[in-house]
């Protein structure tokens, strides 16, 4: 059935204009907790368990935004990152992480990667998500 537009209502955009989130953390419970809210903000949402797992993975191409947690097993964010441009794989990028150390802080500003720390309070998240794509700020 076709979707009617009702003055007053918005339309939700086609799924293909939709951005694509590509969500790498090993917690179990934190990444179905941000895949679901990141859905419910209009995101499509690919996750993933680790840097492994993101680099076996066929990516799309465009519209798209990785948000890596730093701290995995094995392959963290910031190495996955890493592998991905030397690959050519140049998609914008923030990383999740606790405790971004002085260290951690200049590595990610040489890949000019924003750092959202955790806890992920408000809509913090989807902020840094949005200026990283290029997108105005939620009204």
């Amino acid at each position: 059935m076709p979707q009617v537009h009702k003055p007053g209502r918005r339309m939700p955009p086609a799924a293909s204009t939709l951005p694509t989130l590509v969500l790498v953390d090993d917690d179990v419970a934190l990444r179905s907790a941000l895949k679901f809210a990141l859905e419910l903000d209009g995101y499509r949402v690919q996750a993933y368990a680790s840097g492994e797992d993101l680099l076996a993975a066929d990516l799309p191409s465009c519209n798209v935004c990785l948000v890596l947690d730093e701290n995995l097993p094995g392959m963290g964010g910031l190495d996955s990152l890493e592998a991905l441009r030397g690959r050519e794989v140049n998609l914008p990028a923030l990383l999740i992480t606790s405790h971004p150390g002085p260290g951690l802080r200049r590595r990610a500003g040489r890949l000019r990667v924003p750092i959202v720390e955790k806890p992920l309070l408000d809509d913090v998240l989807v902020r840094n998500i949005r200026k990283v794509l290029g997108q105005p700020p939620a009204a």
